[in-house]
């Protein structure tokens, strides 16, 4: 039997990452597992999300297959492959309220980021391949975990004020490289079931329908109210998260 209530908070996270890949709604996408774990075990759901999110990337990337920056791939690439290694060899460790809490604090530090300017302390500096390999890594582990690498990426990326396609393109191919490498260690570790690549298919076309509604909404739709509403949502759904993950670990 169809859950109305597990399908209506699917669409609707599959579509806020849809609009994210195409660059709409910034780093927004990272509420997609959030979402989904409100319903759904947080693994199922990152398990259930990686097909969608892969279709989502073709998409993405031939869109803006002529619009992105390969130093910053070149730099942040290899610290992402050692995050996915280091994700796929803690996840036997770590418990769903974990990953939980994990999805929260990420998601709250993304949110009071946004709302706080502190990126601008990073403004004008010069490229530190270093500091782009450690964020990349970062982003890495998290996208493996959760798929919420967006923040982490977007610390490095964004104080380089890109022009917003290229800005775009260089978050769709950065990730869609990381999500096909989690391809296989999601495989092993059990999270492509049955269940989870049915769900799969049913919001696969919703998440390409995001994406291409977000390539042209990007071209005629100011989202500066939307980013006022929608922060402080998901500032509410971080906290919820970060509570329900704390009581989980520490308090059962």
């Amino acid at each position: 039997m169809i859950d109305p209530v597990f399908v209506t908070v699917a669409v609707i996270a599959v579509l806020i990452v849809g609009l994210s890949k195409a660059g709409f709604l910034g780093g927004l996408g990272v509420v997609g597992v959030p979402l989904l774990a409100l319903v759904m075990p947080a693994r199922d759901a990152a398990g259930m999300m990686l097909p969608v999110l892969l279709c989502m990337d073709a998409v993405a990337v031939w869109m803006y297959r002529k619009e992105f920056d390969r130093s910053i791939l070149k730099i942040m690439l290899p610290g992402a492959a050692v995050g996915t290694l280091l994700g796929w060899a803690l996840w036997a460790f770590v418990s769903d309220a974990v990953v939980l809490l994990m999805v929260g604090i990420v998601t709250l530090l993304f949110v009071i980021d946004a709302m706080l300017p502190l990126r601008k302390k990073l403004e004008g500096l010069p490229p530190s391949r270093p500091w782009g390999a450690f964020w990349g890594s970062i982003a890495g582990f998290t996208s493996f975990i959760s798929h919420t690498g967006g923040p982490p990426f977007q610390i490095y990326v964004l104080p380089k004020k890109l022009p917003p396609a290229v800005y775009a393109g260089t978050t769709s191919v950065f990730f869609a490289i990381v999500n096909t490498a989690k391809l296989v260690p999601y495989f092993f570790l059990g999270q492509l079931s049955v269940s989870n690549l049915s769900h799969s298919a049913m919001l696969a076309p919703v998440g390409i329908v995001g994406v291409l509604l977000g390539v042209w909404l990007v071209r005629r739709i100011s989202v500066k109210l939307f980013y006022q509403i929608a922060y402080w949502l998901v500032l509410v759904l971080a906290l919820y998260l970060v509570w329900r993950g704390v009581t989980d670990v520490f308090l059962t």
